[in-house]
């Protein structure tokens, strides 16, 4: 892959498309131009592009879902979930754009004393590289260490992806499902 290939942005790039636009409120303004990483990363500030509204039907798909080992959300429960996500200031969103396309997200979060990070790719833009050069490069902005990773076993190009940015496998867990009775086999990864 060329690095050609990535999507090149400019914020204005987003305003002019009607993709973004400048807020401002009590932490001031929301978006500026340090927000669109402009090297040819495919990793842009995801707070104002009409983030869940681009996602919602990539989480519908039912490979994509069985592969996360996370359930698909029907539209209000799915926007809900991402209205509190963006809400958060402590979590750090981005989106993944791969040829002018939102093809995923990155997250950055605090849970039960831990500093995790996940991300999804939509199935559409899997086996392309695109899901290890964004996550290597989210994890050059996000300077936090250590750094945890919870990926369904049997989930092994999510879990290479991790390993390919320098995550260690550390443990295993089972995580509970919406689904009353059933749980999830994991793997926890650690960069250190």
């Amino acid at each position: 892959m060329t690095k050609d290939s990535w999507l090149t942005c400019t914020v204005q790039d987003f305003i002019d498309k009607g993709e973004a636009e400048v807020k401002t409120g009590p932490f001031g303004t929301q978006l500026h131009a340090s927000d669109c990483v402009e090297t040819g990363t495919p990793v842009i500030n995801a707070r104002n592009i009409g983030f869940g509204e681009m996602r919602f039907e990539q989480q519908l798909d039912p490979a994509a879902t069985q592969m996360a080992a996370f359930p698909a959300r029907d539209r209000e429960a799915f926007m809900a979930h991402w209205a509190k996500i963006l809400r958060d200031e402590t979590v750090i969103v981005k989106a993944i754009l791969f040829e002018g396309q939102v093809a995923g997200n990155v997250v950055c979060f605090e849970q039960s004393g831990q500093t995790l990070i996940g991300y999804w790719l939509g199935k559409e833009y899997w086996g392309k590289g695109i899901a290890t050069h964004a996550l290597s490069e989210f994890l050059n902005h996000v300077k936090t260490r250590p750094l945890y990773a919870y990926v369904a076993k049997h989930n092994l190009a999510s879990r290479r992806v991790l390993e390919k940015c320098g995550f260690m496998l550390i443990g295993e867990d089972k995580a509970a499902t919406d689904t009353p009775g059933e749980e999830v086999e994991e793997f926890l990864l650690k960069l250190a």
